[in-house]
């Protein structure tokens, strides 16, 4: 048996782009060269995508148990499970589409759970349509989480230049600031150590952002809340001989990290953490949840409903998300 990954790819939502990036994604060789990529979905949306991209490619449908076969460049692999009507319309919010996204990965988990996949890289589902679907979750990352039974894991995104974890992610500002303390900012940084060290980054170098302006600026913004919720998680994390530095002004941290100071930076809250990134290009941002027993990378945008079907999607997110999630799968 090849001893190249098998990656698993869910559809996410057949109303927006996830199908366009995937077949797209999948004209690159390298794919098939190092890796067995393996769809999970409808194959009539791929079929549709492929059409609307002016793109010759045979989709193959399989079962869940066929997943181990091998896979040809030139064809896709499609776990079909046939959920969806072939007339569904391109840019628009549906609970069909919203339902049809949670199963895929539900799937996908459960393949990556019988060692029938290495891991999961997913395209993007839309929160609107999960939710009408049935499907109260903020995202992927929450639902990865709860059908792994997995209780410490954060948000990781990653561009050539940077690389950001959170510690709060899909919650309101207010809700962010009240959720974090020191025992969750310590499993974050924690968890940004061991996953940079098991990629081959020796003591890694961890910057730490403030929740205030300026870090607070020994208080003169804020309520103390530095000293208070980051200051004990970088105290103990020291303790244990990680490389951390904070808590940082967020607004100099990112520059001084994409310039090479750092190797990952801590954010407090979603909105902090993914404009960098997304500054710096949304076709090189991958999203990693990280904690998880099984590797899952995603693009790092959305559904893009006001372009789909109109084959100009960029694939650059998907291309970037699939390398990482064979350098990521583990050896066999």
């Amino acid at each position: 048996m090849s001893k190249k990954p098998i990656i698993g790819i869910t559809m996410g939502d057949a109303a927006g782009v996830g199908p366009e990036v995937i077949v797209k994604s999948l004209q690159h060789k390298e794919f098939y060269e190092q890796a067995h990529p393996i769809v999970i979905g409808d194959a009539k949306m791929l079929e549709r995508a492929a059409e609307v991209l002016n793109i010759e490619i045979k989709v193959n449908k399989i079962d869940q148990q066929a997943v181990l076969a091998e896979t040809t460049f030139g064809e896709i692999e499609c776990v079909d499970l046939d959920l969806l009507p072939a007339d569904l319309p391109f840019g628009e919010v549906s609970a069909d589409a919203g339902d049809a996204a949670f199963q895929y990965l539900k799937t996908a988990i459960e393949l990556a759970n019988d060692k029938k996949i290495d891991a999961i890289c997913t395209a993007p589902l839309n929160k609107e349509a999960l939710h009408k679907g049935g499907h109260i979750y903020p995202g992927h990352t929450e639902i990865l989480a709860e059908l792994t039974n997995t209780k410490d894991f954060s948000m990781m995104l990653s561009s050539p230049k940077l690389k950001v974890i959170h510690v709060t992610t899909h919650m309101g500002l207010i809700d962010a600031i009240n959720r974090i303390e020191p025992e969750r900012v310590y499993k974050v940084i924690r968890l940004a150590h061991d996953t940079l060290t098991l990629s081959g980054v020796k003591q890694p170098k961890i910057g730490v952002c403030g929740i205030n302006p300026h870090a607070g600026e020994n208080g003169l913004f804020g309520n103390g809340e530095e000293e208070e919720k980051i200051d004990p998680a970088i105290k103990s994390a020291k303790e244990e001989g990680i490389n951390v530095e904070g808590a940082l002004p967020a607004d100099t941290l990112f520059f001084r990290a994409q310039r090479g100071d750092f190797d990952i930076v801590v954010a407090m809250y979603h909105d902090q953490g993914h404009g960098p990134i997304k500054v710096l290009g949304l076709e090189a941002g991958v999203n990693i949840t990280v904690g998880l027993p099984i590797i899952r990378t995603s693009v790092d945008h959305g559904t893009a409903f006001d372009i789909a079907g109109n084959g100009i999607v960029d694939d650059g997110s998907m291309v970037e998300a699939l390398r990482q999630a064979i350098e990521l799968a583990p050896e066999k």
